[in-house]
């Protein structure tokens, strides 16, 4: 488990529903994460979206395709707390949390915390638990607290928690319970770099070592910035036949044949929130359809579960989410 904390920068803030400042610092962050990671423009997408959500976020691929790396990029590009744990089947709840130790020097209990008191928390490996540990984050990324013997310790804002999983059916991992899942407000999946991207890999690699360029990233977001860029995303105008359409996607996940389990209203605000922050990203104060449209499959691929059927046929989630769209009027 590591910690880090930032240095002081300068309080360059974003001006209050300035779509164009925001979407020009998105664009720094971004090319700042592209001069050490090639490609993965979806993933990037992705948790500065979350980011911008305030949410936590879940990315899984297979080992080796830059998914811890973008995570601790995106961590040095802000100027809070950092704190990284490696989960593994031996890792006990007390050991993220924190736990209560006896002073002898007062003989009271005080409560020494452990290493999910940060701003920005990568759990690496996330699956690699067992359960009991994996529901000490219930409460955390829920109500934004921890309850140690009876007493109840507030996070500091902000607060982000990143996972990364690797799929499944790799040897020694323990699948997410369904109400883990559903705290997570987007599923990101990544998958192998194409072979151009690849050879670019391996060309920078040639060139400098990665550590070094991690060592030499500077933070260029205060925690100002980041607030005032999430109240910006929660202003964002979006018209009520658009709030329709998110509730009709939802609901329909309920109501297929090829799911056993259907979205939650957690789901439709986590949606909601992702559409609002894709039309920031965008230089946009309003929603758009294409914005829903991008948001679902991230929200909805973890929340949703298939029928036997449907998994013997070979079919994904993301596959029943592109049918239920497909079959619905998008409104304009």
């Amino acid at each position: 488990m590591e910690s880090t904390e930032q240095g002081h920068i300068p309080q360059n803030d974003i001006p209050r529903n300035d779509s164009n400042a925001l979407s020009t610092l998105v664009e720094q962050v971004q090319e700042r994460i592209h001069e050490v990671i090639v490609g993965q423009n979806g993933m990037i997408d992705q948790l500065l979206a979350g980011l911008l959500a305030d949410g936590h976020l879940l990315i899984e691929g297979v080992p080796g395709v830059a998914k811890t790396l973008t995570a601790k990029l995106l961590a040095k590009l802000i100027n809070t707390r950092f704190s990284r744990i490696q989960f593994t089947p031996d890792l006990m709840p007390s050991d993220v949390l924190g736990t209560s130790v006896f002073n002898p020097q007062t003989s009271t209990f005080q409560f020494k915390a452990g290493p999910i008191f940060s701003n920005i928390v990568l759990i690496d490996e996330i699956n690699r638990a067992p359960a009991k540990t994996q529901a000490a984050l219930f409460e955390v990324m829920e109500e934004r607290q921890v309850t140690v013997d009876g007493l109840t310790h507030k996070m500091q804002a902000p607060f982000m928690v990143i996972a990364t999983q690797n799929p499944i059916e790799h040897e020694g991992t323990y699948r997410l319970p369904e109400a883990q899942l559903d705290r997570f407000l987007m599923k990101v999946t990544v998958g192998y770099p194409s072979l151009e991207e690849e050879i670019k890999i391996l060309e920078r690699h040639n060139q400098q070592a990665i550590t070094e360029l991690l060592t030499n990233m500077q933070p260029i977001i205060t925690p100002e910035i980041l607030l005032n860029a999430r109240m910006q995303v929660r202003e964002t105008h979006i018209e009520p036949k658009l709030l329709e359409f998110v509730a009709k996607i939802v609901w329909e996940t309920r109501n297929n044949r090829s799911l056993y389990l259907g979205a939650s209203p957690r789901a439709s605000i986590a949606m909601l929130q992702i559409a609002k922050a894709y039309s920031v990203l965008r230089g946009r104060n309003f929603v758009i359809p294409e914005d829903i449209l991008q948001a679902a499959p991230a929200v909805l691929r973890h929340r949703i579960g298939l029928t036997p059927e449907r998994e013997m046929e070979g079919s994904t989630t993301d596959d029943v989410i592109k049918e239920i769209i497909a079959k619905m009027e998008i409104p304009r």
